[in-house]
């Protein structure tokens, strides 16, 4: 443990090192890049960065996120998961939609994991997002979300799926057959977005 300690000292006075954060948070604003963004983020945690910088750049990634969730919107286009910027987009809308939830936002994050069952194309996600906007409109508690229904134990760390919930304690097609009017329910308030396609 000590050595990994170490090398976190070594890294914040690697002048190379520190000169790469700089170059990543230059080419991250030039580009409005939410992945560089993530790179970014993740670099500055390690290093244990002033909790200041992190949450700007956090902020960074989620107002970029939602800037362009509202061009795509406006479009209209679906992320397209294959793409690099496209995925963390919409892992920065779903984080957030988290955040909603766990802050007990439950109107904010019903329609941010609806609007996200809207935007994606991965059925494995769009029907994760369906049952976490479903969990949210039936009331469950984001503690309940988690505990219960939620399978965070089986996710893959090596998966870039992982940033997402999309293992249940039931199959996916029980859990949708038993919140059938919740479905519906969703699908309804979506209609206004499909019908701007």
């Amino acid at each position: 443990m000590e050595n990994e300690e170490l090398d976190i000292e070594a890294l914040k006075k690697n002048p190379e090192f520190l000169e790469n954060l700089k170059r990543l948070e230059i080419d991250m604003r030039a580009e409005n890049s939410i992945a560089k963004g993530y790179q970014l983020l993740d670099a500055k945690l390690v290093i244990e960065a002033e909790e200041d910088d992190v949450n700007e750049v956090f902020t960074f990634i989620v107002n970029t996120a939602f800037d362009k969730l509202s061009d795509y919107l406006t479009e209209p286009r679906k992320f397209d998961l294959g793409d690099p910027e496209d995925w963390a987009t919409a892992r920065a809308i779903y984080e957030h939609g988290i955040q909603r939830y766990s802050e007990n936002d439950k109107k904010g994050a019903k329609e941010i994991f609806l609007v996200l069952y809207h935007m994606v194309t991965i059925d494995e996600l769009k029907d994760a997002m369906m049952i976490h906007a479903c969990a949210v409109m039936a009331g469950h508690s984001f503690e309940d979300f988690v505990e219960n229904l939620a399978d965070v134990e089986g996710a893959d760390p090596e998966d870039a799926m992982a940033f997402f919930i999309t293992t249940f304690s039931q199959p996916t097609d029980i859990l949708l057959t038993m919140f059938a009017k919740h479905v519906k329910d969703g699908k309804d308030e979506l209609k206004v977005l499909e019908a701007n396609e």
